[in-house]
Parts: C-alpha cells; sequence; structure tokens
C-alpha cells in the first residue's frame, strides 16, 4: 500500500539555487506542484544574499555556479548565524564522483542529489530533510525550555535559601538567650540540644541545596590554603561527636599519625567534606555503632598521598548500588535510605569536591548488614618528622561595648539579634527598610552595622553605596548578614561597600569573636 506523501507547511520554504535555467525551472515547478513555496538565485552569491534575507527552510543548491560553487556557499552558510540551522541539499550533473559527494557532505551539506534524478527522488530527500528540520528544531527548543527551566530553578534556590535562612537565624540567635538559666529537668535539657542539633542539621541542608546548584553550573572556586589534615580531622570529629555520634550512643574513634599531614586544599570544602562522610556514617549506623576516622600516608607513583578512610558498622551498601551511590539523588532509588533521611546530594557534593582538589573518593561495603567505608586520596605534602600537629585552641571572648546598627526586615531575627548583642553588652539601634537603615547610619553613628541585603525599599548594596559616601560611612564597619550566599552576590556585596559577607544562620559563637576582631580592626 502506498501512502500519501505529507502535505508541507504553508511555511515552508525553498530556495533553488542553479545557474541553469531550464534546470532551475523543472525543480522549482516540481517543488511547487508538490505544495512548497519556492524562491530562486541563479549564482552563489544571490544565493547568500537570499539566505540572509528569507531565511528558507531548506536549499536545493547546485555545485556548479558562475561565481562560487555550492560547496563554498554551504560552507559560507555554516560560518554565518542566519544560515546554521539550514538544511542543503547539493545537486550536480557535472561533478557526480565519490569524492566530490564526500567533500559535499563534509562541507556541510545534509544531502546529495546527482543529476539526473527522478522527481520522485528529489521530493523524497526534501521531505527527509524537511523532518529532519523539524526535529532538531523542536530540540533545539526543548534545550531552550531546560535552560530557561535551570535558570529558573537556580533563581528559586537561591530564593528558597534565602527565605529559609531568615527563620533559622532567629532561631539559632534564640539558643543563648534560652540557655542563660538552666534547664528545669532532664526533659528542657534534651529539647534544647534537639533544637540545637536541627538547627544544625537545617542549615546544612540548605547549604547542600545551593552547592549542588554551584556544582553543576561549575561555579565552585576553592580558597586554596596550606592545611593540616590531622588538625582539621580532630575538628570534625569534635563537632560530630557533640552533635551526632553522641547523642546516638555510637563511639567515635580518631586514628592519626603522629606528624603533620599537610595538604594543599580549600579549608572549609576540606571540612565539609569529611563532615559530610561522618554525618552519613553516623546516620546510616544504628546506636551503639562504631564510626572510625583514620588517616594515612602513602607514595603513589612517586608523589606523596593521604587516604582519609571513614569506616562504620551500620548498614553497609548493597553491591548494586555501589556504582551509582555517588550520583545526584542516588538515596531516592534505595528504600531502606528514605528512613534515613538526607536529600541524597551530600556524596555527589563530596565526590565533586574532591576531585576539585586533585583527589578522588571510592565506596567500598560487603554488602547489606556489613557496614561500609569511604576512602578519600588527596595529594599531600609530607614532612614525616615527629613535630606533633597542633592542637586546636580557643579563646574566651572579652566583654567589650560598641555600637551595632541591625538593618533586618523580618522582625523575629531583628529583635532576637537585638536581645543577643544586648545580652553581651552592646547599644544596639535597629531599621526594618533600606532607607531606615541609611537614616540610622546617619543618626546613630554605629562601629558596626549588620545590614540584610533583601530589603524593601532600597536592598542592602544600595545601603552600603550610600553609606560609604556618607560623612560617617567610612568608619563604620559594614556586614552582610543575609541568606544569599553564592559567589557572584559575595563578591556583589564586597564590590557595594561591605567589609564581610557573612551567611545566615551565623553561630553565635562566630558573631561574637567576629565582633570582637572587628573591634580590634576598628581600634588599628
Amino acid at each position: 500500500m502506498v501512502t500519501a506523501p505529507e502535505k508541507p507547511s504553508a511555511r515552508t520554504l525553498i530556495l533553488n539555487v542553479n545557474d541553469n535555467e531550464g534546470a532551475r525551472y523543472m525543480v522549482s515547478l516540481l517543488l511547487r506542484k508538490a505544495g512548497f513555496l519556492v524562491i530562486e538565485a541563479n549564482s552563489g552569491l544571490q544565493a547568500l544574499e537570499q539566505v540572509e534575507q528569507h531565511k528558507p527552510d531548506l536549499v536545493v543548491l547546485d555545485i556548479r555556479l558562475p561565481d562560487i560553487n555550492g560547496i563554498e556557499v554551504c560552507r559560507r552558510m555554516r560560518e554565518s548565524g542566519s544560515g546554521r540551522s539550514i538544511k542543503v541539499l547539493h545537486t550536480s550533473a557535472t561533478f557526480v564522483t565519490v569524492d566530490t559527494k564526500i567533500q559535499s557532505l563534509d562541507g556541510g551539506a545534509d544531502g546529495y542529489l546527482a543529476q539526473p534524478f527522478e522527481p520522485q527522488e528529489l521530493l523524497a530527500t526534501v521531505r527527509a530533510l524537511l523532518r529532519l528540520n523539524e526535529t532538531e528544531q523542536e530540540l533545539r527548543d526543548s534545550a531552550e525550555l531546560l535552560r530557561e527551566a535551570d535558570r529558573r530553578k537556580n533563581e528559586f534556590l537561591a530564593m528558597l535559601a534565602h527565605e529559609l535562612r531568615n527563620p533559622l537565624a532567629a532561631m539559632s540567635a534564640s539558643l543563648p538567650l534560652i540557655e542563660r538559666r538552666e534547664p528545669l529537668d532532664e526533659v528542657e535539657h534534651r529539647a534544647r540540644e534537639i533544637v540545637g542539633r536541627q538547627i544544625v542539621h537545617l542549615g546544612r541542608l540548605i547549604d547542600d541545596l545551593l552547592d549542588v546548584s554551584r556544582v553543576t553550573q561549575g561555579k565552585i572556586e576553592l580558597q586554596w590554603e596550606l592545611v593540616d589534615l590531622c588538625e582539621l580531622l580532630r575538628r570534625v570529629a569534635t563537632n560530630a561527636e557533640q552533635t551526632k555520634t553522641a547523642p546516638r550512643r555510637q563511639q567515635l574513634s580518631l586514628s592519626l599519625p603522629k606528624y603533620p599531614v599537610q595538604v594543599r586544599a580549600d579549608s572549609t570544602r576540606l571540612e565539609q567534606i569529611f563532615t559530610n562522610l561522618v554525618d552519613n556514617a553516623s546516620k546510616y549506623s544504628d546506636a551503639g555503632g562504631k564510626i572510625e576516622i583514620a588517616l594515612a600516608t602513602s607514595k603513589d607513583g612517586g608523589h606523596d598521598t593521604a587516604q582519609v578512610c571513614v569506616r562504620d558498622n551500620g548498614i553497609g551498601i548493597a553491591r548494586e548500588v555501589l556504582p551509582s551511590l555517588f550520583t545526584l539523588f542516588a538515596q531516592a532509588d534505595v528504600p531502606i535510605a528514605r528512613s534515613r533521611g538526607g536529600l541524597g546530594i551530600g556524596l555527589t557534593l563530596v565526590r565533586t569536591l574532591v576531585e576539585l582538589h586533585g583527589g578522588n573518593v571510592e565506596a567500598r561495603s560487603e554488602g547489606l548488614g556489613k557496614g561500609s567505608e569511604l576512602v578519600v586520596t588527596l595529594p599531600a605534602l609530607l614532612t614525616r618528622d615527629d613535630t606533633p600537629s597542633r592542637p586546636l585552641r580557643t579563646r574566651g571572648d572579652k566583654p567589650v561595648t560598641r555600637k551595632v546598627l541591625i538593618v533586618e526586615d523580618n522582625s523575629d531575627a531583628q529583635q532576637v539579634l537585638k536581645d543577643l548583642l544586648e545580652l553581651w553588652g552592646h547599644r544596639v539601634a535597629c531599621a526594618s527598610d533600606g532607607l531606615e537603615g541609611v537614616t540610622e547610619l546617619q543618626s546613630f553613628k554605629p562601629e558596626i552595622a549588620l545590614v540584610d541585603i533583601g530589603l524593601p525599599g532600597i536592598d542592602g548594596y544600595e545601603v552600603a553605596r550610600r553609606a560609604r559616601q556618607s560623612e560617617n560611612g567610612e568608619r563604620t564597619l559594614l556586614v552582610a548578614l543575609t541568606g544569599y550566599g553564592a559567589p557572584e552576590q559575595r563578591a556583589a556585596a564586597l564590590e557595594a561597600g561591605f567589609d564581610l559577607h557573612l551567611v545566615k544562620p551565623v553561630d553565635p559563637e562566630r558573631l561574637s569573636a567576629l565582633l570582637r576582631e572587628m573591634r580590634d580592626r576598628a581600634s588599628a
């Protein structure tokens, strides 16, 4: 059974290029009878003008032309923006060798017919190329929709993080106020600990969401420095014990060499890697489970390497899951993972961050119920002397009195931060929008201003710019305290005039230390 050929769209326009008037007439007549709109050209340069002016869907292009040949016309079309996606069908009654056909197709043509050809052969080839053109256009449209959806997704994640961080910042700053007195009983003590842990957990989930977005866009930039892995892992273990393993009655052990193990790395990102791995080990281990962090050094091809292994005796990993463990949202396909929480994005971040450091990460497990271990290998700079790595040191805050301005439109976050700063002995003024913030900067003359970015009226960037232009502006230390944490937003804050950019929620102890350090800078 012979099916009727599809009817061309009324908008289907074909350019017929041939210097032979009789051959051009016959091809145009055949195409018009088939229902296509046809325009003509009798030279290569005229064909290029028609392509630029009319943008046809397809060009039937003879190779032999009086000025420039059809292969050169096709090449120039592919180099121009307007002709890059137009289908080209080369025809020729003179150049019919295989070499010419190869040259034609390599030059950008989509099809080649040697004359004489049957009318149905020409029409079938034209229709096939037009179908291909429609499919490619649909793919281009889909790709554009995906790019737009990805852009909107990234904007949504940034706004979502900002909106989530505002209430999180208020809760985080409220804890020190609640803890001014001893808990009434063990139940209240436990509740306070739970609130503190969950605030930290929510903050990390928000960071993971945004980091995945930045990873997929290639926007993560590392701040390189020399880092002692021993010191960093002690810090990770201490934090994990306080927030994860001790509340779950799990045993956490740390095995380190006696000498410092230095790596060239981003300290913050490195801590994020190992915190994530220890959190996972704790999450997928039952109460009473055992977790070990072990650091060892070795040589690989003459180069020093550091290997950090995080082991647990928890639920283990099924063999079929291991190959996809580091894939984004891989946990969504593992039923047991759902009962353990998490977004399935942490290990994707781990792999990406490790690879950015020039290392690799590997997961091992004998199967379900047999525990697991994740091994991170990094390039190291080893001295192998007997100098012990430096212990962590902390400093107590000295009570100081400073004039601090809070510019924050979230009333709860503003009030809690004000109460906390006043508890520390500071004099505090508040503003709820950008214009009010500028007014307070001029009248209150603060030494330090904590300014949110997403403000009504004028945003925090404009507040900083106007502050720097005011009489007292240069003497005020401006801190962007905001839910927007992308690198470009940090750069925009510094360019606008901020001295520092902090992402909510800021740990109260860090804020206290910051105020002390900025006091020292102000004195200097």
